[in-house]
């Protein structure tokens, strides 16, 4: 295993910290950032959660700098990808601070992609993610991490940034799920 894919093995491995810190009742007091309190967990959960979204660049980047791009490079990341932001948007509805009806949307069109990349891997073919799925993903966790800091940097604009960021990042998902099918609905004509 080269080392692009041991960084994105790194990445998954981190999600179960993730999920802990979100999921249980930490009752380790509040930090104040720019006048506004958030739960030490919360702020936990967005480093451990900034620092797995950036494994995903890193990743990427020394795959394509060393010619080290690997067919499980290309089915590890993006699954990586889908299970770190599933994660965080379920657990985001389970803190009332998403809507469910969102996630929904956002979780069936991982599941579709991934099932017409199960189909296509069938056929001996690897389905590689193309640019408006990175930008899917870039939005999702931009949304995430701004929702997890219950919108303190923008609090004081009073700007709704974390809105902004998850309805385009639900509109991207769908738009990107779309043309993934569209673009690669040969797959599914020339299933067997």
């Amino acid at each position: 295993m080269n080392a692009p894919n041991k960084i994105t093995l790194s990445r998954i491995m981190l999600i179960p910290l993730f999920i802990i810190l979100l999921s249980y009742p930490f009752h380790w007091g509040d930090i104040e950032l720019l006048g506004q309190s958030l739960p030490y967990a919360h702020f936990i959960a967005v480093i451990i959660f900034a620092i797995a979204s950036a494994t995903d660049w890193l990743d990427g980047y020394y795959a394509r700098k060393y010619n080290l791009v690997t067919n499980l490079g290309k089915f590890l990341d993006p699954m990586a990808d889908k299970l770190l932001v599933s994660a965080a948007f379920i657990l985001l509805v389970t803190l009332d601070m998403v809507p469910a009806w969102v996630v929904i949307i956002i979780i069936s069109r991982e599941f579709a992609v991934t099932g017409l990349r199960l189909v296509a891997a069938g056929e001996g073919i690897v389905l590689a993610a193309g640019q408006m799925g990175k930008l899917k993903t870039v939005l999702q966790i931009l949304a995430i991490i701004i929702l997890l800091l219950h919108n303190i940097p923008f609090h004081v604009a009073n700007i709704p940034v974390d809105t902004i960021l998850l309805y385009s990042a639900l509109l991207v998902t769908v738009l990107s799920g779309v043309e993934y099918f569209v673009k690669n609905w040969h797959v599914m004509e020339d299933s067997k």
